[in-house]
């Protein structure tokens, strides 16, 4: 991957925020970084199950989710480079869904987006630039969203624990024109490096990120 040599986690859950999460951020940063990645996405659970126990006003729930993207972002290394995105589930359906290209800002501005149906969000991501996808969209639970509202589609996930049917992922993309996705799927250390994208430069922040995967300027890893 000589002309891609920078190697992202796009799909890395937290256990400061995430309930499934099994490393601290901390933990998962240095187990990437020992890998050889050049940064990660933090990609934490954004649902019902974790806002909807808080009482406290949307500034401090929101705070609060945000507490792994946070200790990430403390505990990198010199060069290593932490993003913000999320792992959304509506209340549609039990799908998935990883969104990519905004800031804590964002987030503050634009409260529960869980109580969103996809259809609405995918407006509201055009509206703000953001990339869209679908996360493994064959396991057991979930069904296949309209392709008209999303960027991409996740490929291949390395999470071990589940049927990704990966390979049904990939023809759901292709028969659709969508980009395409990688990511482990982190939650401990077993799934380690099991994914990811390989880009042409290092994303400086979530801006630059979106546009190197709407211009398709990657390669996928797929073990």
């Amino acid at each position: 991957m000589s002309n891609y040599p920078y190697l992202f986690e796009m799909h890395f859950h937290t256990s400061e925020t995430s309930e499934c999460g099994r490393l601290p951020a901390a933990a998962g940063i240095e187990a990437l970084a020992a890998h050889g990645y050049a940064g990660v996405v933090v990609t934490d659970h954004y649902c019902d199950s974790f806002f909807d126990r808080r009482e406290e006003a949307w500034p401090d729930a929101c705070a609060a989710w945000l507490a792994g993207y946070r200790a990430a972002r403390a505990a990198a290394p010199a060069g290593f480079t932490v993003l913000l995105g999320a792992e959304i589930r509506f209340f549609d359906s039990p799908n998935d869904y990883l969104a990519y290209g905004f800031g804590e800002d964002f987030l503050m501005e634009h409260p529960r987006l869980y109580q969103m149906t996809p259809a609405r969000f995918s407006e509201l991501a055009k509206e703000h630039g953001l990339f869209f996808a679908q996360a493994h969209p064959f396991r057991g639970y979930c069904t296949r969203c309209n392709p008209d509202w999303v960027d991409g589609i996740e490929v291949y996930n390395g999470k071990l624990r589940h049927e990704n049917r990966n390979d049904e992922a990939l023809a759901f993309a292709e028969k659709n024109g969508k980009t395409q996705l990688s990511g482990s799927d982190f939650h401990k250390y077993e799934d380690t490096a099991r994914g990811g994208i390989y880009f042409p430069v290092l994303p400086a922040d979530e801006r630059e990120l979106t546009r190197l995967l709407f211009a398709g300027d990657f390669k996928l890893r797929c073990s």
